[in-house]
């Protein structure tokens, strides 16, 4: 606070003229501003690499248009092939309207290079509670050969009967690719997705794992 001298404090009082004087009732409206970009908040350019596997190069190709208009055209981003180092490469623009949606956009990229189709993996696009987790037979128990086979075909069952039920009671996507194993779906879901996978990957008879993912189901209704 300013010192103020005697000689100043002995001074009279000034009278605050009337049109400095703020009427309560008549007060400006408030002034509405649009939401910054990325680019005028003065954010730096977020930049991000998915590695795409020799196998998954010749589907990337064919389905290249249903990834790159999401991202460019509904999150504003640039997206672009390197084939010199086999990587996806998506990175902000300056109409890009938050710097967070370019994890989005790399997580829907990933998701099909696993094995997800586009029509599943795009729900990590719109939804934030998806979550994409990936082991392998070998984490749960560890099995050679013709058992590792067995193993397999325990958990596609019959014209992949076994993997479409747990699919759609835990309201869940799984990929089976060879001993590798992802699932896509909500933290609750690949819980339950995931413990009857394990279940058949110990031995258990199909019929057990369905009943128990009955239940377990129902009281997820229910709550």
């Amino acid at each position: 606070m300013p010192k103020v001298s005697r000689k100043e404090a002995a001074l009279p009082l000034q009278e605050v003229p009337k049109s400095m004087e703020v009427d309560s009732g008549t007060l400006p409206d408030k002034p509405a501003f649009s939401a910054l970009t990325a680019g005028e908040a003065g954010q730096k350019i977020e930049f991000r690499r998915i590695p795409v596997p020799q196998h998954r190069m010749t589907p990337l190709k064919t389905a290249w248009m249903q990834l790159y208009k999401p991202i460019t055209e509904n999150l504003k981003l640039d997206m672009r092939m390197n084939l010199k180092t086999k990587k996806v490469e998506i990175k902000t623009t300056n109409e890009t309207p938050n710097a967070d949606v370019v994890q989005k956009a790399a997580d829907f990229v990933h998701a099909y290079i696993l094995g997800f189709e586009v029509r599943d993996a795009i729900a990590l696009l719109r939804l934030d509670d998806l979550y994409v987790e990936c082991f392998e037979i070998k984490d749960v128990k560890t099995l050679r050969g013709e058992h590792l086979s067995r193993a397999i075909g325990r958990l596609a069952g019959k014209s992949g009967k076994t993997k479409f039920t747990i699919e759609n009671a835990t309201r869940s996507r799984i990929v089976l690719a060879d001993s590798r194993i992802h699932i896509l779906g909500s933290f609750q879901n690949i819980r339950v997705a995931r413990d009857a996978i394990c279940s058949l990957i110990m031995g258990s008879p199909p019929g057990k794992v369905y009943s128990k993912l009955r239940s377990v189901c129902s009281r997820l209704n229910d709550s």
